[in-house]
C-alpha cells in the first residue's frame, strides 16, 4: 500500500514538473526586451529590413534548380530541411 501511494506521489510530481515546461530565463527575456526596442527605434526612423540577401539561393531558383537553392539555403543559415523547404518554396512564389 505505502509502496502505491510513493508510486503515485511520483507520478504526480513528474506529470507537474513536465506540465509546468521550461520557463524562459532571465537572458530571453533581456533579449526580448533588447529587440522590441531595436524595432521601435527602427520603427521611429523609417528603416525597414530587406531580410537576408542569399544571391545563390535566388541564381539557383532562377535557373529553376528548387533542390540547389534548398541546400544554398541550408548552408547560408544553418536552417533545418523542412525550414529551408518552406523558405525556398516561398521566395519562388513570390
Amino acid at each position: 500500500m505505502v509502496i502505491e501511494i510513493l508510486l503515485v506521489a511520483v507520478l504526480l510530481l513528474l506529470a507537474g514538473q513536465l506540465a509546468a515546461g521550461r520557463r524562459p530565463g532571465p537572458e530571453e527575456y533581456r533579449l526580448a526586451e533588447i529587440e522590441r526596442r531595436l524595432d521601435l527605434v527602427m520603427r521611429h526612423l523609417g528603416v525597414t529590413d530587406p531580410g537576408r540577401q542569399l544571391p545563390e539561393v535566388h541564381a539557383h531558383l532562377g535557373r529553376g534548380e528548387k533542390i540547389k537553392a534548398i541546400a544554398a539555403y541550408r548552408r547560408a543559415t544553418g536552417a533545418d530541411l523542412r525550414t529551408a523547404k518552406a523558405a525556398v518554396e516561398a521566395l519562388a512564389g513570390r
